[in-house]
Order: structure tokens, then sequence, then C-alpha cells
């Protein structure tokens, strides 16, 4: 998991918003000279709607979902909610884009292939949301959802622009930061096996990954770092070569 400090050259303060959603906790940091106005809490509020609605639509745990009453033939697809049909095509772009080593689709007992976007879900839907904080005048802000952030500003941002220390835990060692990254403005996500066990699945095998370490990935779009940081847990060498030719502004750490 990553955690986020701030350093900024003005006499901003901060303010904090906190709320279990998609089943992790999901935490708003919000500086800004008055931290108090309403139309912060009131931004906060619906980042934590938006999240609350994807959940809805998309989890693969809720029975009522749109997507698992979809799968169960219970909801036809042309009265799913297009956030469906909108994250089915991410995935088949994520896909190609990491040369297979994302992928949505899993087969199970050698049965029909399940489609599962969590890998994806989570920094869309994060990125997505941060659009209402982005709204919001003389803000600076960073969004954590399950040690994955991403950061960025209101308009007419405060004098000096933010600067986010993030740090990055010893994989092996989780009481420990390995390293430590500064973001002003875009997403950092970390993938592997320290806190969730073999989760992430190796499409080359269809079974979950369980060797220790992590791989980060920092860039412009949380959507698109934590695809990669997904693919470069099941292969490192491949992603790097793969984001060398095909998105040079996202950064690799593999520890």
């Amino acid at each position: 998991m990553n955690t986020a400090e701030i350093s900024v050259r003005t006499a901003s303060r901060r303010r904090v918003f906190v709320r279990q959603i998609m089943g992790m906790p999901v935490s708003i940091h919000v500086r800004a000279f008055d931290p108090g106005r309403p139309e912060i809490e009131t931004a906060a509020g619906r980042v934590f709607a938006h999240l609350d609605r994807v959940d809805r639509v998309l989890s693969t745990w809720r029975a009522d979902s749109d997507l698992l009453r979809l799968q169960h033939g219970e909801l036809d697809v042309d009265s799913a909610h297009p956030w469906l049909a909108e994250v089915t095509e991410l995935c088949l772009e994520a896909e190609d884009r990491t040369a297979g080593l994302f992928r949505a689709w899993r087969s199970r007992d050698g049965g029909r292939p399940t489609f599962d976007p969590t890998g994806l879900v989570k920094g869309w839907a994060v990125s997505n949301a941060a659009a209402h904080l982005e709204t919001v005048p003389e803000i600076g802000f960073s969004i954590g959802a399950g040690g994955d952030i991403v950061v960025g500003t209101g308009r007419g941002m405060l004098h000096s622009e933010p600067v986010w220390r993030i740090g990055i835990e010893n994989p092996r060692d989780r009481s420990e930061v390995a390293e430590i990254v500064t973001l002003t403005r875009g997403a950092i996500a970390t993938s592997g096996s320290a806190a969730r066990g073999a989760h992430i699945v190796d499409p080359l095998t269809g079974q979950g990954i369980s060797r220790s370490g992590s791989a980060t990935v920092s860039g412009p779009e949380l959507l698109w770092a934590d695809v990669w940081a997904t693919a470069a847990f099941v292969d490192s060498t491949t992603t790097e070569r793969l984001l060398e030719a095909r998105d040079p502004a996202y950064r690799l750490l593999v520890l």
C-alpha cells in the first residue's frame, strides 16, 4: 500500500474525508487556505457517491450489481448501465496495450470465460471521480483507494502547487518505506501479493501469483498506472519494454 504526505510552501491547511467503499477505505485529502468551505465538502461527497455508484454497477461481489445480474442472466445488455460497455472496451484496450499481460476474462475449470474487470475498475473509477474535485477553486487534492493514489488541483490553484511525497511500502517488510515518489499531478499504483495474497492472476497459466515483491507505476492517469502495475507484477521485463514503446509517460519501479 502507498501512503501520501504533502509538502507545500503556502499557509494552506488540510482537510481529510474517509469512507469505506468498494471493499476498501477511500481517503480524500484536500489542501486549501480555507478547507472548511462548503463546496469542498460537497465535492468530496460527490466523489464518494460516484464510487458508490460504480460499486453498484460493476462489483463482482454484490449480487445486485449490473455486472453479476448480466452474467447470471437476470439483466439484458440493453438494460445494463452504459459504464459496463465502457469498461468492457477499456479492458479490451488494456489487454491489447499490455500484450495480454492484463486480461479481464478468466476461464474457470475449463468452462466459459468469466468477465472480471476488477483490475481496471478501481483506477478508472477513481480517475473519473477526481473530476468532482477539479472543479473546486484553489485546492490541491489527493484521493487514495486501496493503496493507489491520484493527485491534482482545482481551478485557480494555490500560489505554489502542492508536492505530494508518496511512500512505497517494502513488500517484504510492510513496516518499512522502500522508496519515496514525488508528484504534483498524476497518479501512482502498486500491485503485489503482500496485502491481498495471490489475487493477481497470470493470464498465461491461469494461476494466482504468490511470489513476493511489488510493481509500482506512476504517470498521468490512475487507470493506466493501475493496469500497467498489474501487468508488471506478472512480467516486469516485458512490461518495461512495452512501456518504453507504447506509454513512455509512465515509470516503473520494481521491488
